[in-house]
């Protein structure tokens, strides 16, 4: 590891996760978290085991560069192993009248958690040199309600540490970050929240061509899922955005109405324009496959979804397309932040008042300097907690905005910071006096 510090952090994990967990857990012991109920295929255990151990290591706060890295050596581990006696009766897994090879859920994610004991244990007596960590690891507020929805169906995800959880070593620094949101049911999102970086990282295009990775992973991501509709027989979809930060690089992925949106000098920047049923191009090609748009409420395609991409909805496919759009952007260091969100925030909120926005949650959550007046709340009582890390509150302000502002669905808003939020406020301190200014 890096310095010093994180080693200590490290050890200090360690030592407490081995006293947790002795000794393996063995059949009929409970795993400390529920694994995925139905069985998985071999192409999908990467994925629900890299979910379970981070969702594991995170409850236990290990630091996040060592979560990554040990549930990618625990991952390696099982794939290495003898997984025949976890496979599924052979008459279990006819699909289509096709074998597919399904393993015992829960049998498989006890040999997974094990093998992450083991690793642990064998990391606690000596800490190997683990991949270099980021050198920087950008500050990502993220918040998500169920607002008056029924149920909660957005997932999101960020992973600061890509390349550790995933073994990449090729010396580009990555993070990755997604929103999720589904409908007809969570097992979509979830899906792609478990398996689209996973498959993301497999590309070979991924380091010189990011744009064509992102693709083929949405489109291997919504053919797994297909495999996974059927043998469940499962009706849901969900659209979806996902920006990677790779280098100078910034590349956004995305299928159906979720958003990414870059501000850059305080002004917002579009990267993308979503996909709608009503948008022309969409509407020419649903089309033109035979399918037609028709208003109920709002744009439907053949009077059904209201959204024209998305992962999932195979009974209307093709014209609900499973085909993601990409674009890429070359980062130049005067990048504020990219904010990710579902419809249930955009729905309510424009693009052009993010910036402002954000810069007033900034200011409302801001620690007083010495004997200056605090800025929106009052001040902390003796005894009470100090606030966290500035910007840690902001996405939490914006989906209190665009719930106030008329929102029902569910909302999910990710920032993720490419510059300190102090730097940020200075600049917008710094606007502000210069409208004053022209104002006079």
């Amino acid at each position: 590891m890096g310095s010093t510090a994180e080693e200590e952090e490290a050890r200090c994990f360690l030592s407490r996760f081995v006293e947790e967990f002795p000794v393996p857990v063995g059949p009929g012991v409970p795993l400390p978290l529920a694994p995925p109920s139905r069985p998985p295929t071999l192409d999908e255990l990467r994925g629900d085991s890299l979910d379970l151990g981070l969702r594991l290591l995170a409850a236990r706060k290990a630091p996040g560069s060592l979560a990554a890295a040990l549930c990618e050596a625990a991952v390696s581990e099982l794939l290495k192993s003898d997984l025949s006696p976890l496979h599924c009766p052979k008459d279990a897994q006819q699909q289509d009248g096709e074998q597919v090879l399904l393993l015992h859920s829960e049998p498989a994610q006890r040999l997974f958690f094990n093998k992450l004991r083991e690793v642990g244990v064998a990391w606690h007596q000596r800490l190997p040199v683990l991949p270099e960590a980021p050198p920087l690891v950008p500050l990502c507020s993220a918040h998500a309600i169920r607002n008056s929805r029924r149920k909660m169906e957005d997932r999101h995800v960020a992973l600061a540490h890509f390349n550790q959880l995933l073994g990449l070593q090729d010396g580009t620094a990555r993070q990755y970050y997604a929103v999720f949101d589904g409908h007809g049911g969570m097992d979509a999102a979830n899906y792609a929240a478990t398996h689209l970086h996973v498959l993301l990282g497999q590309q070979g295009a991924l380091a010189s061509d990011p744009e064509t990775a992102f693709k083929e992973a949405f489109t291997r991501t919504d053919h797994m899922f297909r495999g996974k509709a059927r043998r469940e027989r499962l009706r849901s979809g969900s659209t979806g955005v996902a920006v990677l930060l790779q280098g100078e690089a910034l590349t956004v992925a995305w299928l159906g109405d979720s958003q990414a949106l870059l501000v850059r000098g305080g002004q917002a920047v579009t990267l993308m324009d979503p996909h709608k049923p009503e948008r022309e191009d969409e509407r020419e090609r649903i089309e033109g496959l035979g399918g037609c748009i028709t208003f109920m409420g709002c744009w439907r395609v053949n009077g059904t979804y209201a959204v024209s991409r998305a992962i999932g909805d195979f009974d209307q496919k093709p014209y609900v397309s499973g085909d993601a759009d990409c674009s890429s952007t070359r980062l130049t260091g005067n990048e504020d932040y990219v904010l990710l969100a579902c419809d249930g925030f955009f729905d309510t909120v424009s693009s052009e008042e993010v910036p402002q926005l954000v810069l007033g949650a900034l200011r409302k959550h801001r620690e007083p300097l010495e004997g200056e007046e605090p800025q929106g709340e009052e001040p902390r009582g003796e005894g009470e907690e100090p606030r966290g890390l500035l910007g840690e509150d902001v996405a939490r302000q914006l989906v209190a905005h665009a719930k106030a502002a008329g929102s029902s669905d569910n909302i999910t808003v990710m920032v993720v910071f490419l510059r300190s939020p102090e730097l940020l406020l200075v600049g917008g301190a710094q606007d502000s006096n210069s409208q004053d200014a022209q104002g006079q």
